[in-house]
């Protein structure tokens, strides 16, 4: 499947180091390199973290696409209603290449 239909609407990376990125794609090409604008990055921390889960922005951000893990829509309406900075869960594992 194409990435080009993803291109102007919002959509969720999860990179090969376990990062959760949100933004507009704006570009992709044959190799995965993605351009994202009004980028996010959301931090989700540990049940047992006494610190809070937080989103850093980061605005207009290249994915280079050996980085890139899974792309897919992010569901504006139900992302909208979520309170962040309240989300606990595991940390997501970096991906292993043999």
């Amino acid at each position: 499947m194409s990435l080009q239909t993803y291109v102007s609407k919002q959509v969720l990376v999860l990179t090969s180091d376990g990062r959760t990125l949100i933004g507009q794609l704006l570009s992709c090409d044959q190799l995965t390199n993605l351009v994202l604008a009004q980028t996010v990055e959301r931090i989700i921390r540990p049940a047992d973290d006494p610190e809070e889960s937080r989103e850093i922005e980061h605005g207009l951000y290249l994915i280079r696409g050996d980085n890139v893990a899974v792309v897919g829509l992010v569901d504006k309406e139900l992302d909208g209603t979520i309170k962040w900075s309240e989300v606990r869960g595991n940390v997501i594992g970096g991906v292993k290449h043999s």
